[in-house]
């Protein structure tokens, strides 16, 4: 258990990479390493999320990341939408990495700590959360971040998420309907769902 990326203390032996990736129109350096999640390439569905998601109509307010992983999700939203990100995992070692990665790319908007889903997240006026959910964690853990994020949002506020349709996105979806009233599914690709719930008044 101990050694997968949703682990709060990876223990396996360091293997940093460090490599570029463009993201809404700014080419980051990103460094990564063992016990995070893909770290060789800003993974499929965190770029079709990236590119997906919207903040125009959103209200005031700040974003969160949940389980930003080593930041490409949270720095790259930062970066293009110019409002504040927090950025939250259990994973001590992707928060690091998260944390150099945003004075690497001198992304100051965002504050970066650790957090067991919504436990280290006392606030409730958030104007959307985002997240890659870790589906390896299990329904259990995807569903808490789906259901907390109700709260958690002001009105007017979104949940964005992607799941791949034969990880649960159908389940997702649904749970999303039932916890917000609606889930819209905004984008089908190459298997990945990006669904969004608006929380109405």
């Amino acid at each position: 258990m101990t050694n997968h990326y949703y682990s709060e203390h990876p223990e396996t032996a360091h293997e940093f990479d460090e490599w570029s990736f463009e993201l809404r129109g700014k080419t980051f350096q990103f460094v990564t390493d063992s016990g995070v999640f893909s770290r060789e390439t800003v993974d499929y569905g965190s770029r079709v999320l990236i590119d997906a998601f919207e903040w125009a109509q959103l209200p005031e307010g700040k974003i969160l990341d949940v389980g930003c992983g080593y930041g490409p999700i949270g720095l790259s939203l930062a970066y293009a939408s110019e409002r504040f990100v927090e950025m939250v995992d259990i994973n001590a070692r992707a928060v690091d990495l998260a944390q150099g990665n945003a004075k690497r790319n001198q992304i100051k908007n965002v504050a970066i700590h650790q957090s067991n889903i919504y436990e280290e997240v006392p606030e409730t006026d958030y104007a959307a959360i985002v997240s890659n959910p870790p589906i390896r964690a299990g329904k259990k853990v995807v569903h808490e971040i789906l259901t907390g994020a109700y709260p958690r949002l002001r009105t007017g506020g979104t949940l964005t998420i992607v799941i791949q349709k034969k990880q649960g996105a159908p389940s997702a979806q649904k749970k999303m309907q039932e916890t917000f009233g609606n889930a819209e599914i905004v984008i089908k690709d190459k298997g990945y769902y990006i669904i969004r719930s608006v929380k109405e008044d």
